[in-house]
This record gives C-alpha cells, structure tokens and sequence, in this order.
C-alpha cells in the first residue's frame, strides 16, 4: 500500500512539474498579463484564439487596455458586437506579422531599410518600423503611431511585442 501512494504522489507530482515547464503560446503570454484584458477579449470575440494559439511563429504588437481606452468612445463595444466580428479579426489580425520577429531583428530591419522597416501584417495590409530616440515606433496607415513600450515577451509560437495605442488598417 505504501508503495502504491508513493507512485502515485509520484505520478500527480510529474504531471504538476510537466504543466509548469510546459512552453506557453502567445495567447496565453496575453491572457496572463493583466495589462491585456481588453485584448483578449477582443481575441476570444473575433474567434482568434485557435488561430493564435497554432504553430505559428508569429509576432503580436499587442495593444494594452489604456491603449483600447484611446478609442473613441463607442467604438470598442462597437467592435465587440456579433456582428462586427470581421472587422474586429482584420483589425486584430493588422497587428500580427506571421513570422518571429525580435527587437534585435526589428532593430536591424529598420537600420538596413534606412531608418524604416515595412512589415506586411496577417491582413495583408502594412505597418511601418521606426525609431525616435531609442524606442521603437509602429505607424499604421492611418498615419496613427504607437511607441513599443515593452519587447520580445516569447512564447512558445512566436513573440509579443507591447504598444500603446491600437493600430488601424
């Protein structure tokens, strides 16, 4: 009987170490910061989630929730409507590139793209690299600007780059 316990705490005590080592996707890099609630629920909203949490690699230029709170007032709950689920996937999708892209690569795009790197999102639309001063810029085209303010946050299928401001196709 003792040895049958002690193979069990074994067991339980595998598993539990197996789930704390287990790599985490991109989703769950967001759904653990508290600074992106808005985003995914907008993830979960467009039906993203499968398609972010897949092989990937991708890269995110993941908007915070005062980035959201930028918006117009309206649009947001707008966007989170039924029937607004396309619009609110090609406005989530503007903000994924589907390669891994590190800070030290997008650093290295914009020096050799004489100070701007061009970078074709999942939508199929472009967002534009740069830097100011140390930081790193995105620019829609729009002509809205977002500063990185937090980089290479990596998940098991790609990486997550913070913004302060929501992109706009």
């Amino acid at each position: 009987m003792k040895k049958l316990v002690m193979s069990g705490a074994l067991m339980i005590a595998s598993i539990f170490a197996s789930n704390l080592t287990q790599a985490q996707d991109i989703v769950d890099v967001a759904i653990k910061s508290p600074n992106h609630t808005t985003l995914v629920a907008a993830v979960k909203a467009a039906g993203l989630v499968e398609t972010l949490k897949g092989a990937g690699p991708y890269t995110i230029f993941a908007p915070t929730n005062a980035a959201f709170d930028k918006l117009p007032d309206g649009v947001l709950a707008d966007l989170l409507k039924p029937e607004n689920k396309a619009k609110l996937a090609s406005i989530l999708t503007y903000h994924v590139i589907a390669k891994k892209i590190t800070a030290k690569e997008v650093m290295e795009a914009i020096k050799s793209g004489k100070d701007r790197a061009v970078l074709t999102t999942v939508n199929g639309k472009k967002i534009v690299a740069t830097t100011k001063e140390g930081k790193v810029y995105i620019t829609d085209e729009q002509g809205n600007t977002s500063m990185v303010t937090a980089a290479d946050l990596n998940g098991s299928n790609g990486v997550v780059h913070v913004i302060d401001t929501v992109l706009m196709p």
